[in-house]
Parts: C-alpha cells; structure tokens; sequence
C-alpha cells in the first residue's frame, strides 16, 4: 500500500488532533488547576510593573484589579466559595458563564488576569511572547477547542467587567495632579538627591474596596514639630540620626532587604541614573508566592489569598496616604540638614512624599494580618522573593514577625521616625482584619481549608 505525502499529512495531522481531544475534563481541569502557571504569570506582572517603574500606590492598583478578575472568573468552578459583588464598594457581579455548558474556569482565570494586567500597564510587547508561550501551554493540556474558546471568552468578559469597574474609581481624574509645597515649618519638602515632586497627593480620593471611607481608621497625631532638645519630636529625630551614625550589618541587611524602592536614584558626579525594583505591594504578593508554594495550596486557594491580600495593600495605601498629606510631616533627612548636619545622608534613599505614617508600615501589616487568618499564625518562611535583585534572604517567625520587621527597617533605613512606623503598623493591622470582616469569600459554614 502506498501513501502519498498529501495522504501522510492528513493521517498526521488527524492523529495529533485526535491527540489534543483525548483529554476527559477531569484530566485537563486537573492540569489546568496547578497553581504554577498562575503563580508564574503573577511574577510576569511584577516584571512588567516593576519596567514600567509604577509608583507604589498606583502597583497595589494594577495587582488588585488583576486578581479580582482572576479570582471571579475561576468561582464558578469552585461551589464553596462567593463572589465579591456586593461586598467590595460600588463592584456588581460579572456575568455568568453559559448554563449547561462546559468551560475551563483555571484557564478563563488566567485569561481575565492578563487581560487586565497587560491593559493596566504600559509594555505590551512584554505581553506578547508570554502570553503566546503560556497560552499554548493551556491548548496542550488537551482542552476540547469548544471548551477553550468558551473559557477564553468567559475570561476576557469578566476582565472587561472588571476594567468598567476599575475606570470608576477616580484614577484618571487625578493623573498630572502636583501638590504645592508650603514651606511652613515641620512640613515635607522634596529631598536629595532627586528633590522629586510628591508622590499621588490624591491617592485619599480614590474609591476604595472595603473601607466605608478613608477616615475610618484614623492614626494619632504625630509629635508636633519642636527643635527643643527635649522635645519628643526631637527625641525622635536623635533616635534615627544616632541609630544611622551606628548601623550594624545586620541593620544594613533589613533596611535594605525591605527597601522595595521601584526607583532608586545614584548620583556620580555629574551624572545621575535609576535602578529598577518591586515595590512594597509587589514584595508581598511574592511572599505569598512562595508560602502557598511550600503548603501546596489548591488554585482557589491560592486565588483567595492573593486576591485578599492585594485588596488590604490597596485599602492600605489609600488610608495611609490620606494621613500622610493631612500631617504632611517633615522627614529626618530635612531636619538634621537644615539644623546641624547639612551632610548626613540615610542608609535609603527618602521616598517624595510626607513621612507619617510609614506606607510600607501600613500596608505590610494589613497583608500580614490577612496571611496569619488564611495561613496560620505561627507559620515560618524563608523570603527569597527579591534575591534576584540582590536584597539577600530572610527567615521569620509568622507573617508578624515579617511586618513588624519590614516596619522598623525604615527607621533603620533614616527615612522614618519610630512613632511614624509604629502608628503605620497598628493602622495596617487594623485595615487587615477589616478586610477579612468585610470580604468573604467562603460560602457560610465552609471553613477554610489553609489553616489546618
């Protein structure tokens, strides 16, 4: 018998086909469910925000977005859980997906996910391999062609719910806005070595998730301005300058290994650059990376803590933010150059924008506290999430002993005073157990599986 070469394509080209259709849904479900290539696809945002160099603040929108798609277009999938409408402020339910019909809601949640990470941001040619090689990933997993194309569907209408969502929130209304220095005494003034303009004077007034408004959690005030030796502000201000004058290595270490700066500036000469790096919310989304990594957490719940956790960065910026322009503090560094040490530079580099109270105090303890209620709360891990960027390796107790240690690295780092990072961290705890009252998202009488 002889066969034509026309004849042997067609014979291959029916068997790679009848290959790809073999898959029952319970075997390409079971592969489409493993947490790896969300996780991988996570870390691919964080590249893309971290190039195109997004201000803290403006990253813990992109991620939230991001996962509210993701964790909504993969519920249908999982009974026991619920959606957020109705829960998070002004967000109505996307649409439901096809009654009857059979769908891959793993790959319709990685779809929403990128659809609304690649339009939040600005590279997209850092998109289109990704996704190209990600994509033919899902279609050898064996994945009906009906089945996939239904879910891709699915996934891009509740990215497109989501996006509507997102365009309501005040965001572009306040793009360009420039906060106008005072000069009144013990207020924020741009500092060395870039003096750049502050950072989201407006932040307060954009919508948030869970908070009934931005003043629901209010810190004290700060120690009032007073260069008196013996005044308490000036005690603080000692506090940061003595501890800078004396670091020890292990001090280097944990301010630089929290630094989470998305643009830190070098000045040689006459000559200025930037390095590129995650921010603190980018920080802390990996360390729930690698946590649900190490517990072999399902897809869902790997989604529920990444969603919740993205939400309690978001709330918590906004809320810190708010005080942050209400003080409108004055950093260390300005006061001990104007007073007495017109050369004394911290070990970090001080953010533009006011310093009380601390944001990356306040947003580390409200994903801290929401780690510990879906985690567990002695939970130990080893952080090598920013290795890669040569922040070293750290090892913690629980999810608290990484806040609370991220909290006084600023003070270490000289950009913080203690009460500004203390009071950041008691507000974070309090937004973070807010959040997990205010957003359920399990299904009455279903107990989380994480916490065993």
């Amino acid at each position: 018998m002889k066969f034509t070469s026309i004849s042997l394509l067609v014979l291959v080209t029916f068997f790679t086909y009848s290959c790809k259709k073999s898959s029952t849904p319970e075997e390409y479900n079971a592969k489409a469910s493993d947490p790896k290539l969300f996780h991988e696809t996570t870390t691919q945002l964080t590249d893309v925000i971290i190039h195109d160099i997004f201000k803290p603040p403006v990253a813990s929108r992109i991620y939230s977005y991001s996962f509210l798609a993701a964790y909504e277009a993969l519920l249908p999938g999982y009974s026991d859980y619920q959606s957020l409408a109705g829960q998070i402020n002004k967000f109505a339910a996307p649409p439901k997906p096809e009654s009857g019909a059979a769908y891959c809601f793993p790959l319709a949640s990685i779809k929403a996910f990128t659809v609304v990470g690649r339009t939040l941001t600005f590279s997209g040619n850092l998109w289109d391999d990704y996704e190209k090689n990600l994509f033919k990933k899902y279609e050898d997993m064996g994945i009906p062609e009906d089945v996939y194309e239904r879910s891709i569907a699915y996934g891009d209408t509740v990215a497109k719910h989501v996006l509507a969502y997102a365009s309501k929130d005040h965001y572009k209304e306040i793009r360009g806005f420039r906060y106008t220095v005072t000069n009144e005494p013990g207020t924020w003034v741009p500092t060395p070595p870039a003096y750049a303009d502050a950072c989201e004077p407006m932040w307060n007034t954009v919508r948030t998730f869970s908070l009934d408004s931005v003043t629901q959690f209010r810190c004290p005030p700060p120690a009032k301005y007073d260069l008196n030796k013996n005044s308490p502000f000036m005690k603080l201000t000692m506090e940061v300058y003595n501890i800078a004058k004396n670091l020890t290595e292990e001090q280097k270490a944990t301010a630089y290994f929290w630094d989470d700066n998305a643009f830190v500036t070098n000045v040689v000469g006459h000559a200025m650059f930037a390095n590129k790096k995650m921010t603190p919310a980018g920080h802390w989304l990996a360390i729930i990376k690698n946590v649900t990594t190490e517990k072999k957490l399902n897809l869902m719940e790997v989604n529920e803590a990444y969603t919740l956790g993205a939400l309690a960065l978001f709330d918590g910026f906004v809320s810190c933010w708010d005080e942050k322009y209400k003080s409108v503090r004055i950093r260390p560094e300005t006061v001990i150059n104007n007073n007495w040490d017109p050369n004394w530079r911290p070990f970090l580099e001080t953010p533009a924008f006011p310093e009380y109270v601390s944001g990356h105090s306040t947003i580390s303890a409200a994903c801290g506290v929401v780690l510990t209620k879906l985690v567990g709360e002695n939970v130990a891990f080893t952080d090598t999430t920013e290795k890669k960027y040569g922040h070293g390796v750290k090892s913690f107790k629980s999810f608290k002993d990484a806040y609370w240690d991220a909290s006084i690295s600023r003070v270490y780092g000289g950009i913080h005073y203690r009460d500004g990072v203390e009071e950041g961290t008691h507000l974070g705890e309090k937004i973070g157990q807010h959040v997990l009252n205010r957003v359920i998202t399990r299904k009455s009488g279903k107990e989380s599986a994480m916490v065993k």
